[in-house]
Parts: structure tokens; sequence; C-alpha cells
């Protein structure tokens, strides 16, 4: 039911039909994202994509509004550390207006002065309201820290300085050279025939012409270390960052349910040992955050700052007898495991929208669909030998070189950056 066609110009074009379904799920991923900004233009990626909606030649800001919600779905976008998507979920019937609606704002949006200007107010807004939030604030100090050189590093954001002094010019230009047919993947889920939504693409973007220049794809330098930021806040924020696999990496499945053995669900050992049997945190967990060039297992949460060190000992300790086989994953914890992982991906295989974004994100890291079967076989190919090969050969020494960081009040007598660089060391 996956199908896929490349277009003259150059755009690729990727479906999936779901029977019985209404809607569509559209999305529109470019190739162009914060590592195709200068360290001055911080922010820029996510700027474009901002303004995009605020008029073309024949539409005004309010009229595309009002067509974006005609539909009876959504429509938005975002920018991610490796892309910009552009998305819509709409009733099957209303496919070819949301299309003429993209096709008309990503090929003649004019990026009005006045428009800009709200614009980067709103951002400045928005950079401010998640700096209220030391969730957010202590995963972007983590990656900041840990890609120091680099466009992963840097918040999608931008800072306040970079926002300001971007122009009309540099969204101009960076939508002319990344917004590029060769850079853009067209995907599509639930009551859609895959050749008319290929002859509606090919009459919303032919005009879109052009080749791009790539960038080359090289691992950032990665530091380790800790970060400590003071903030008024009452409890301490913690994220503990480990080097881990790009998004393509052959043994990410493996990543996968190591991560969620240790934090990926209230059954996980972190959430069962530190919250459940000892009561010292109200939330803790790990993610694994893969990107093109890179990749990072995160273990996060929070406690009152007199508890900081031990969580974070305790934390440790418990990441570190993952790893070492020092207490062993059990028969009982790799099934369940891959019992959860199999559960969530075939619950959110009935959405639409999550359908769409797998065929756009796996033909924008792989160049190719992945069957729903193929995930599955890979995830119950897992065995307890693998999970020890990937712990001993592939994440012994990036524990050793760990990366912490931490948002907390000050609070000198129960921590401080001396005590959390101690911490790490005495694990290496």
């Amino acid at each position: 039911m996956t199908h896929k066609t490349t277009l003259e110009n150059g755009i690729r074009v990727v479906t999936e039909k779901i029977p019985c379904a209404r809607s569509v799920a559209i999305g529109i991923i470019f190739d162009a994202g914060p590592r195709n900004e200068t360290l001055q233009q911080c922010g820029l990626a996510h700027l474009c994509e901002h303004v995009m909606f605020q008029g073309t030649s024949s539409r005004d800001a309010m009229q595309i509004a009002r067509l974006m919600d005609v539909g009876g779905g959504s429509m938005g976008a975002f920018t991610t550390r490796d892309y910009t998507c552009y998305y819509a979920t709409v009733l099957d019937d209303y496919v070819t207006y949301a299309l003429d609606l993209f096709g008309d704002v990503l090929l003649n949006s004019i990026f009005p002065e006045e428009s800009l200007a709200h614009e980067k107010e709103a951002i400045l807004s928005e950079i401010a309201g998640s700096n209220d939030l030391p969730s957010e604030r202590v995963n972007n100090l983590l990656k900041s820290f840990v890609w120091p050189q680099a466009a992963l590093g840097r918040p999608i954001t931008g800072s306040p300085e970079t926002i300001c002094s971007l122009t009309r010019e540099d969204v101009i230009y960076f939508v002319h050279t990344g917004y590029l047919p060769d850079r853009m993947i067209v995907a599509a889920a639930g009551n859609v025939d895959h050749e008319d939504f290929v002859a509606q693409v090919r009459d919303a973007f032919w005009r879109m012409l052009g080749h791009s220049h790539p960038l080359p794809i090289e691992p950032p330098v990665y530091q380790s270390g800790a970060v400590l930021e003071n903030a008024p806040v009452s409890q301490a924020y913690f994220s503990l960052g480990v080097r881990a696999y790009p998004y393509v990496h052959p043994r990410r499945y493996g990543l996968h349910v190591l991560n969620n053995i240790l934090g990926g669900g209230i059954s996980s050992r972190l959430f069962r040992r530190i919250r459940e049997e000892r009561g010292l945190v109200y939330n803790i967990g790990s993610e694994y955050h893969a990107y093109r060039e890179d990749g990072l297992w995160v273990i996060e949460g929070s406690t009152a700052a007199e508890y900081l060190l031990p969580v974070l000992g305790s934390t440790l300790v418990e990441i570190w007898k993952l790893i070492g086989a020092d207490d062993a994953i059990t028969d009982e914890e790799l099934w369940r495991a891959k019992q959860q992982m199999r559960g969530q991906h075939l619950i959110s295989g009935e959405n639409t929208h999550t359908v769409m974004s797998r065929l756009a994100t796996q033909e924008f890291y792989f160049g190719h669909t992945i069957s729903s079967d193929e995930i599955l076989a890979a995830i119950e190919a897992v065995s307890l030998e693998s999970l020890q090969q990937i712990s001993l050969e592939d994440f012994l020494e990036p524990l050793r070189q760990a990366t912490l960081a931490v948002v907390g009040p000050e609070m000198p007598q129960a921590y401080n950056l001396a005590l959390l660089q101690e911490m790490l060391a005495d694990f290496r």
C-alpha cells in the first residue's frame, strides 16, 4: 500500500493508503534547517517557517488562515534540527485545496516587512516562554554544551540577538536556496490514491525548479563534562547525555530497547527504583534523540535541590549497572520492552498523521520507506546477547564521557559545579 514517485523536477512523493480512513494527512519536508544557517543567523530556518503563512501575491494572511480552517482538520509547520516540515490533516475532499494552498504559500509568499516584524516578536515571546520552562531550558543547555561548535547544539528558535538581526533579505535568500525540489519530500497517508495525489502535487509545484548543493554530513565535535545554570525555580532539573547513534545506525533498534528498559515507562528501572521505591523524584525517564549526524541518549528528571546529588548518583549507578551488566537484563524485562514498543508502533499506526510522518522521515533519512513488518521484525530480533554486545562495544566508553546539565536554584550547600564534575569523574 506504500508507493513512491519522483517528479520531473526532483520532488519525491510517497503515499500510503489506509482503508476506511476519511482523512488525509499531508506532510512536506524540506532538507533545510538549522544546519543550513550560519552562527549569526541562528533561528533563520524557524523564522522562515513562521512567515511563510503571512501572505502571498494572491492571498493575504487572513485568507490563508480561513482556508487552513475550512478542511476541518489542522495545518501548520515546525522546524527540527534536521529539517523543516509543513503539514495538514484534512478530509479527503479537501486534498486538492490543501495542496493548492501549500503551492501558493511555498512558491508565492511575499514576506511583508510588517508581518516579519510581528513574527519576530512572536518568536521572542516563544524564546522567553521556553526559558520559563526549566525542563526545556535544561535540555537546550545540555545540547549547547555537548555540541558547542555545531548547529545541533544551537537552539532551533535562535536567540533574541540573532532573531532581532535577521532581515527580509535573509529570509528570501534562505528560502530560495533551501526550498528546492531535490530537497523536497511530499508524503500523504489516509484515503489517498497515489496516482491522483502525484498529479495534484505536480499541478501545485511544477514551477519549483533548481538544484541544491548538499552540505557534507560529518559527526560534530562532542564535549563531555558538566554545566550548571542557576534559575529562580523550586526544584533542580537535570539532563544527562550519553553520546549515541545517529538516526540511520543499524543497531538503533537495540538502543531503543535498552532505553525502554532504563527509562521508557512507569515499569522502567529508573522510574521504579528512584521514584517508586525511594520517592526521590516525581518524574524521571530517558529518550533516544537521533539526528542525521549524531545522537544522544538523554536521561532527564527533576527533584528537590537537596536531593539532586543522591538522585544523580542513583541514576548513574542504574545506567552503569545496565550497560556494564552488573544487573543483567532479564528475559521478562526484554519481553516487556519489546511488547511495549510493538504495541506503541501498532497503535500509533492507526493515526494518519503518524503514518504520514513515518513515510516522510523514512524517505528523508533512509531514501526509502520501511514497512511495519520490517520494523516489528527488527524489534523482535533484539536479544539479550545483542543488547550485551551493544552495551559493551558501543556504550561503555560514551558513558565514561557523559555530559550533565543542571538548571536549579542557587544552593551551594546542596550542590555546585565542582561537586557535579566530581560526581561524573567518579564514574570514569
